[in-house]
């Protein structure tokens, strides 16, 4: 009896070790018959497509295909049977394996056919290439310019800031794979921020919340750091405080980076997570990225609102300016004919009749003020310089705060018994001394001090100095009006753009940022200067300042000597479309005794200027209805008679401010509605000049 023949012991040894090979082998390995059918697989394959041993081996290969492509490798596999050959990894795109749960991983495969062993089977070697750390960085950076393009396409379609400020956090969230995310912006005082935009529920980063800014925060560290910061445990953190909130919600990890407008901080935009993590470089300028674009987004929204607000005011300065016009002549002829009725001799001892023609002066005189101010919301307020009692302004003006500021504001009013008089517009010099105490009211949310002063400004500073316009001026010839706060103060920063049109650290919605501006503006154009004096934590104080009159104050006695200085028999060419309002100018004119040739359009009073008559006087309002304007009439009538007078009158003031920009400083300007007293100072100023 012979023995069988046994299998070599090194055969033996060689199948276990390929068998542990194929087992041990780090990229997944499938073995895959003529049919496409999985025989075989090993403990990677089921690790990297999510399947058990058994399950994969009950699988064609086409299965672990995306269902888009399927068909396509089904006939590549067909074509692949016919001509196998070896194909290593690295020769071949990147393909898609489909996992069992139906996510898709980017894979390489190689192929490997068995057949030259007489085997009809291939082997697929499969690997993650997501795996690879130049491959994941290059996923995670397309990754990141996918999702900041999705936030500039969101900024190009929406305009409202607030909802740039809720889908920036959101996208930048969602980029880095991380819980929540906020948007926290500094407040008008910059002594706090306010979360105003946030993604995800944890406790801390919601919209509403606020934080201090001081360096012991992690918003104010980040500001005061100017730059990005990175906590990999907030446990250990040391360079700040870190919020108990932030650890109840069980915040691990943080990266914030500063927010600027225009190279100013004005904020941090800031991502959290639950997972210890160390944030590479790449998610840091991620966030940078993130942070520019959503601050140059809101600094387009700001800037078409600003220039929306600006295109708002120019209507409204249109529309008022011609409700003005013809409202002011409205109260010219309510005015003028009370006037009259006033000094009419049958009514000179009816009590009754006198109180009711005093009373619709008054009402007349209250709707001129209401006109005036429209007209100075939209700036087109012709300035009207006189003598002003600051004195008795500034105590006027803080009886009014006292009845309508917090009553935690204290008010008090410091003046010199000789309190110097200004040469400014009492009512422009009015409301901008209002605007000033508006901001302090503001900047005292807790109540505080309000304290105005006067006097004499001595030496301007250099700075104020600057600003006048008359570079000759002597410092003795200006008066010092401050207002001085103890509220929050400026920092340097806004201190330097206070005066700046639309700047304004109110909340959107909740100021037009031209308080100041007009301020600036008025002082300006009064020859004057406006200086602030600012410490954070401090207070502000404001400083106005404006000349002294030349002269005395106008009062009635000079009203009076204007008219007496009206020669008689003066002859006066009125010029005057409505009729209404010329039939009162022409009243007047006959009661301070002139020689009055009237005419209704500018063409027919050229007809009179052409005739032998000769005139002292024009008196011709602007607007003269479709025909030729009065500043054309003016030249015209001054190229005939070189000595003539001009007089220019009107109730639309951007007209009167054209006319002071463009005519010769002999004209004189006469804003409607005028009294009689009026009309014979402005006359006597012009037969003078």
């Amino acid at each position: 009896m012979t023995s069988s023949p046994t299998e070599p012991p090194r055969a033996v040894d060689d199948l276990k070790v390929y068998r542990s090979l194929f087992s041990a082998y780090p990229d997944a390995l499938l073995l895959v018959d003529a049919e496409g059918q999985i025989v075989l697989a090993n403990p990677a394959a089921t690790k990297l497509l999510g399947y058990s041993i058994d399950e994969l081996m009950s699988l064609g290969v086409d299965e672990l295909v995306p269902d888009s492509i399927r068909p396509r490798h089904a006939a590549y596999r067909q074509a692949y049977g016919g001509a196998p050959r070896s194909r290593p990894m690295g020769t071949q795109m990147e393909l898609v394996a489909k996992r069992r749960d139906g996510s898709e991983v980017m894979v390489e495969i190689a192929l490997s056919p068995l057949l030259n062993h007489g085997l009809p089977f291939v082997v697929a070697a499969i690997r993650d290439i997501g795996a690879y750390p130049r491959v994941k960085q290059a996923l995670q950076r397309a990754r990141h310019s996918e999702h900041l393009a999705q936030l500039g396409r969101f900024a190009v379609d929406e305009r409202d800031p607030q909802h740039l400020l809720m889908q920036g956090p959101a996208i930048a969230a969602q980029a880095l794979e991380v819980d929540a995310a906020s948007v926290l912006l500094l407040e008008a005082d910059r002594l706090a921020f306010k979360v105003v935009g946030a993604f995800g529920e944890m406790a801390g980063t919601t919209v509403g919340t606020r934080m201090a800014n001081r360096p012991d925060t992690p918003a104010g560290h980040v500001l005061a750091a100017a730059r990005p910061v990175v906590v990999d445990d907030l446990g250990q953190e040391s360079r700040f405080e870190v919020p108990q909130v932030y650890l109840d919600a069980g915040v691990a990890s943080l990266l914030a980076v500063p927010l600027s407008d225009r190279g100013r901080m004005v904020g941090v935009l800031s991502v959290q997570s639950r997972s210890p993590r160390q944030f590479s470089q790449d998610e840091t300028r991620f966030l940078e990225s993130m942070a520019n674009l959503l601050a140059t987004c809101l600094q387009r929204a700001q800037s078409e609102e600003a220039l929306n607000h600006a295109q708002r005011l120019e209507s409204v300065g249109q529309l008022t300016g011609g409700i003005a016009h013809d409202f002011n002549n409205l109260l010219t002829v309510i005015q003028g004919n009370l006037q009259v009725l006033e000094e009419l001799p049958a009514l000179a001892d009816a009590e009754f009749a006198q109180q009711l023609v005093s009373a619709a002066t008054r009402a007349s005189r209250r709707g001129a003020e209401l006109t005036g101010k429209l007209l100075a919301f939209s700036r087109r307020q012709v300035l009207q310089p006189t003598a002003v009692d600051v004195g008795a302004l500034l105590q006027s003006l803080s009886d009014m705060l006292r009845r309508t500021l917090d009553q935690r504001i204290e008010i008090s009013v410091d003046l010199p018994e000789d309190c110097p008089a200004a040469l400014a517009d009492p009512g422009q010099l009015e409301a901008a001394l209002l605007n000033i105490a508006i901001n302090s009211r503001v900047a005292m949310p807790e109540g505080g001090t309000l304290r105005f002063t006067a006097g004499l400004a001595g030496t301007l500073p250099a700075e104020v100095r600057r600003e006048i316009d008359d570079a000759s001026a002597q410092d003795e010839r200006f008066v010092r009006i401050a207002i001085a706060d103890t509220g929050t103060g400026m920092p340097e920063e806004v201190r330097e753009r206070a005066f700046e049109p639309f700047f304004t650290t109110k909340q959107a919605g909740r100021g037009t940022g031209l308080g100041l501006s007009t301020v600036y503006g008025f002082a300006k154009q009064s020859r004057g200067a406006v200086a602030i004096e600012s410490t954070p934590g401090e207070g502000t104080t404001i400083s106005l300042y404006l000349p002294r009159p030349w002269d005395p104050p106008v009062g009635g006695a000079e009203a009076a000597h204007d008219a007496a200085v009206i020669p008689a028999g003066l002859k006066v060419l009125l010029v005057e479309d409505d009729a209404e309002v010329r039939a009162v100018a022409r009243q007047f004119l006959d009661t301070l005794g002139c020689q009055v040739t009237a005419s209704h359009t500018a063409e027919q009073a050229l007809l009179l200027l052409g005739q032998d008559a000769r005139f002292d006087l024009l008196l011709t309002d602007i607007a003269l209805g479709a025909g030729m304007r009065g500043t054309e009439l003016a030249r015209r009538a001054q190229a005939r008679q070189p000595g003539l007078a001009v007089l220019l009158m009107s109730g639309f003031s951007a007209e009167l401010l054209d006319a002071d920009r463009d005519s010769p400083p002999s004209w004189e300007l006469l804003p409607k509605p005028y009294s009689r007293g009026e009309l014979a100072q402005a006359m006597a100023r012009v037969l003078g000049a």
